[in-house]
């Protein structure tokens, strides 16, 4: 039989071995390919950031950080796919506040966001523009407001889909406004994009990166910005409270998960990434040119931010439910 002298000697063995392969599987990650999920459509603000930010944390850890898009059911399809992945870092979610706002819309979703997936980074955010059609007979917000409450329910406006930032801006904005507007979901965001400059419905709230090059060209007209100063890429637009709805604010932004359990080490290593990445002084000027600014903050600071959008966005969907 082992004294107790050798069992000691052996559980205080095994118990360094299992504690320092912790910080050596952080250290050894990635040693493989990364799987970055974006739940939406190609070309949009959250594919395209996926694919910029992806492409310097391959720089960065020398592996492949590869782009999938899940789309389908307002985000939740591709939201599932991580979830359900193993935790271990190879597997991410490039999310945005569809996300937060499917937590109050989807009550049938599969999973909870706070419960099932970990918050790594903040990537992004940028304001976006409300936007009409050039046959729409209002050049201005206020007499766009005005054309729709002689309308109601005759006005159109598109979205990349249920729950999405574009539908909760524009739901926000029918509150606020005190008009009825129909909202009509498209499948992603360029879909949505082409039904307001093809003239299929009316208005739309775009991102500004995705829709200040359809307004340099005349295809769209512009009526307000949605943040509280001025947009830096539409800086002749006013925004939506200067343009008489006092209070409005709707921005889009973007970040990155992981399925819940992934260890703590490896959420660090790639949150230190990220915040590295979004502050290179070419993606600063890139994004600054687009409209979109940096967002840094610890998986922690994140976590906080996500719960509180998730309530922020409860109470938008309780005031827009009112209205149905």
């Amino acid at each position: 039989m082992a004294s107790p002298g050798f069992v000691l000697a052996l559980v205080a063995a095994l118990l360094a071995v299992a504690v320092s392969g912790l910080p050596a599987a952080a250290q050894d990650y990635p040693n493989r390919p990364v799987k970055i999920i974006v739940p939406f459509g190609p070309g949009g603000p959250a594919d395209v950031t996926a694919r910029q930010i992806g492409s310097i944390l391959q720089e960065s850890f020398g592996q492949p950080f590869v782009i999938e898009n899940r789309t389908g059911a307002g985000g939740v399809i591709g939201t599932l796919e991580v979830a359900k992945a193993p935790a271990d870092g190879y597997t991410l979610l490039m999310m945005s506040n569809t996300q937060t706002a499917n937590e109050s819309l989807v009550p049938q979703r599969k999973y909870e966001l706070m419960r099932d997936l970990a918050p790594i980074a903040p990537v992004n955010y940028s304001d976006l523009v409300i936007v009409v059609h050039p046959a729409v007979p209002a050049k201005t917000l206020q007499e766009f407001i005005a054309l729709a409450k002689s309308q109601p329910g005759k006005l159109n406006y598109a979205s990349s889909g249920q729950g999405t930032p574009y539908h909760m801006a524009g739901e926000l904005f029918k509150t606020m406004a005190g008009i009825d507007l129909v909202h009509v979901p498209y499948r992603n965001s360029g879909e949505a994009r082409s039904g307001v400059i093809g003239g299929q419905v009316q208005m739309m709230i775009d991102a500004v990166p995705a829709m200040a090059p359809n307004i340099g060209e005349n295809q769209v007209r512009a009526l307000a910005t949605t943040g509280t100063a001025r947009s830096t890429v539409l800086k002749n637009v006013p925004t939506v409270i200067e343009a008489g709805v006092p209070g409005y604010e709707a921005t889009i932004w973007l970040g990155l998960m992981a399925p819940a359990g992934t260890p703590k080490p490896v959420i660090d290593k790639l949150n230190a990434a990220v915040n590295a990445a979004i502050k290179r002084p070419d993606i600063v000027k890139l994004w600054t040119d687009q409209g979109a600014v940096p967002m840094a903050m610890s998986p922690e600071e994140f976590d906080k931010f996500l719960r509180g959008d998730i309530v922020k966005w409860a109470e938008v969907v309780k005031k827009f439910d009112k209205t149905q």
